[in-house]
């Protein structure tokens, strides 16, 4: 149980950094000695040191490591990237006893950070919680075992199941769905993903930032589908200090393929329905986030279908939330 309750932690710590350290996965790193956490750790930037690094940095006393236990979610890195390699650095700390979360099937590690250890005398544990450590780094683990990034859909709809009124001349404004609090929400979600990416139809019809004003975070990589040329440089996507990346590819494995070559490692598409519907027809799809709002609109634009049941169903104030996976 000690060794889940551990796990537990480093997976609480490697969640600091979400949004912040792709394209290298999350990872956080507990010491313990007696029973007692004597440091802790995680990757906090991309191009930073690890999360074996800096847990190791965290102890007062060094000594201790000689006879203590070294948690980390990820195996650690045996080969030399923009950092030295974490396996090489518990070695030269005489740390005896690593326990880790879930190899790492990235073919640069997978395996050889167990590898090395184990030849340098280190008793080695894996498999606490794997599951859950593979699940942290479902972006990473995607990316490099599907070639493509992990996709998020994403849509809003109304209680009778309109995604938008039917815009003309008479109704060009948006059909706002959500209570204003809900977002937040999907400003903090577009925050944590690489990029975000919509269709031309919904760039011309509500002119969107793509931003997450509405929180602190880092804005993601604008994706467009259309030619450049199609859109007004007044509209507020080319704002900001990087502009949009368009994309004209008519098939949503076609579009995910340029994505993988860009390094995106996760998308989240927030519409149009076409777009959206590509997507989901070509089952090119990893997780479904629907918000229903407390609006009837009677008639209009149909919501996009999932088949199956929800994962999960959580309520948001007026509004609720649904949450699919395509396992």
């Amino acid at each position: 149980m000690l060794h889940e309750l551990y796990m537990q932690r480093c997976i609480q710590l490697a969640k600091k950094g979400l949004g912040n350290v792709s394209p290298n996965p999350m990872v956080g790193c507990v010491i313990v000695c007696d029973e007692k956490i004597i440091g802790e750790g995680y990757h906090q930037k991309y191009g930073e040191a690890h999360a074996e690094v800096n847990a190791i940095n965290s102890v007062n006393d060094k000594s201790l490591l000689s006879k203590s236990i070294l948690y980390v979610s990820l195996e650690p890195c045996a080969h030399l990237g923009k950092t030295p390699p974490c396996a090489n650095l518990i070695v030269e700390n005489k740390i005896p006893n690593v326990v880790i979360g879930c190899v790492d099937t990235f073919d640069k590690v997978s395996g050889k950070g167990v590898e090395h250890l184990k030849k340098n005398g280190v008793d080695v544990t894996v498999g606490i919680l794997e599951k859950e450590c593979l699940d942290l780094n479902k972006r990473f683990f995607t990316f490099h075992n599907k070639n493509r990034p992990y996709i998020i859909l994403k849509w809003a709809e109304s209680n009778d199941g309109f995604i938008d009124k039917i815009r003309d001349e008479s109704n060009p404004k948006i059909n706002w769905i959500t209570q204003p609090e809900t977002q937040q929400i999907t400003h903090l979600w577009r925050s944590q993903e690489d990029a975000i990416l919509i269709g031309k139809n919904t760039v011309l019809n509500d002119n969107p930032e793509l931003t997450v004003r509405a929180i602190e975070g880092n804005n993601p990589i604008k994706i467009i589908l259309g030619k450049q040329e199609e859109f007004d440089f007044g509209l507020n996507i080319f704002k900001g200090t990087h502009p949009p990346i368009f994309i004209n590819k008519k098939t949503a494995r076609e579009i995910c393929d340029t994505l993988y070559e860009k390094e995106i490692q996760s998308v989240i598409i927030e519409g149009g329905k076409k777009t959206l519907e590509l997507f989901i027809n070509e089952n090119l799809w990893d997780e479904a986030r629907i918000l229903k709002g407390d609006v009837t609109f009677k008639n209009g634009l149909n919501a996009p279908e999932i088949k199956g049941n929800p994962s999960i169903k959580e309520q948001l104030g007026k509004d609720s939330l649904e949450i699919y996976f395509n396992d």
